[in-house]
């Protein structure tokens, strides 16, 4: 089933003016609509598998988007990523990474690892601060969407979904037309997804190459869109 591709466009003239709650309360709207629309995020969806077993958390993504917005609290207001690092606020120490260890996915796309922060290309303060605010899209939506792959490798008809995507794969196939890095992104990320949905292509993306044991794996730690 064909899917809506959006773009947010900004109603101020300021260059920054877009906030990670705004976007969020503005998918929670779109995602209630009757229309079914698929979100890409550029961040990673859960982390590798060594940090489950370090901490002794169940293989199970909901139990981790519990037990991460406890420790790393950046959903709430004036509470930044940096700000749990220093321990201002929230309990990061309890819960922190090593930037060695990366998902199976990450290794595929030659991706830094979720923990792999202050270094050029890093999606690890993204990711810190991105992942409570899948959390709160989880719990508005609630059954209208589907978050791939934690709740299944196949979108099932008329649901919309929410994936992960690296934009880095597609940024150099298209033209950047005066866009600038981050709105190249977003673009190249957009459009690829608009195209394959057009073509009929994503199904074979959903449900990539994997052995049995990458694939249970993957189960916990989730997966970039367009990694074959």
């Amino acid at each position: 089933m064909r899917r809506t591709i959006r773009t947010i466009r900004a109603k101020s003239h300021r260059r920054k003016n877009w906030t990670r709650k705004r976007i969020a309360h503005w998918l929670v709207e779109r995602l209630s609509e009757p229309s079914v629309t698929l979100v890409g995020i550029d961040h990673g969806f859960s982390f590798p598998v060594k940090y489950f077993e370090k901490y002794k958390l169940l293989h199970e993504w909901q139990s981790f988007l519990d037990d991460f917005q406890k420790h790393w609290p950046t959903n709430e207001d004036n509470t930044y990523v940096d700000f749990v690092r220093e321990g201002e606020c929230g309990n990061g120490a309890a819960r922190c990474g090593d930037s060695r260890w990366r998902r199976i996915t990450e290794m595929r796309a030659g991706a830094k690892s979720v923990f792999h922060f202050d270094v050029p290309g890093s999606v690890a303060k993204s990711t810190h601060a991105g992942i409570p605010w899948l959390r709160f899209l989880r719990m508005h939506a609630r059954d209208r969407v589907h978050f791939w792959p934690f709740d299944g490798w196949k979108v099932p008809p008329g649901k919309s979904a929410v994936v992960e995507v690296y934009p880095a794969l597609w940024s150099h196939s298209f033209p950047r037309d005066g866009r600038d890095s981050h709105q190249q992104d977003a673009y190249a990320a957009a459009e690829w997804l608009r195209r394959n949905d057009l073509h009929g292509s994503l199904e074979r993306f959903y449900t990539p190459s994997l052995t049995p044991h990458e694939r249970e794996v993957a189960e916990i730690e989730g997966w970039i869109l367009g990694i074959a």
